[in-house]
């Protein structure tokens, strides 16, 4: 299972409860550009609506930028691909107070492009300077120990 782009700040920003794994609608360039590791999902979210999923603010570069059609959008909203048990499940905790979901990774299985999604609540500033003071006493402690 190759890793094509990962969302750095999710974990330090948000606190996960829950994943699920969902497919992507996508053009053939732009599966060869995420395979090139050229993604970026950093800043991105998921939205529901009329039963369908869709992943927002994700950016994927041309594969080819010289050929390329002039509409290619990079930043265009793609569709997810999850059955309706997922979606419903999705649907009722965007609509629950203070969650969101966001992607978390890109990867393949299966040689295909699959997104790890997360329903996330973000943490508070005093947990996040927490987590920062937590690793820097460990890698402190590394440090006397090496």
């Amino acid at each position: 299972m190759e890793t094509f782009a990962k969302n750095k700040r999710a974990n330090f920003d948000y606190e996960i409860l829950e994943t699920f794994e969902a497919g992507l609608a996508l053009s053939g360039s732009e599966a060869k550009s995420i395979m090139a590791g050229r993604a970026t999902i950093a800043g991105a979210h998921v939205v529901v609506r009329a039963n369908e999923a869709f992943l927002v603010g994700a950016d994927v570069p041309p594969y080819q930028a010289k050929n390329t059609s002039e509409r290619y959008d990079a930043s265009r909203t793609r569709k997810l691909l999850l059955n309706k048990k997922e979606i419903s499940i999705l649907a009722g905790s965007a609509s629950g107070k203070g969650l969101t979901i966001i992607p978390l990774k890109l990867y393949n299985r299966g040689g295909r492009v699959k997104l790890l999604l997360g329903v996330a609540r973000s943490k508070k500033k005093g947990d996040k300077r927490e987590a920062v003071k937590k690793r820097e006493t460990e890698r402190e402690l590394n440090r006397f120990r090496g």
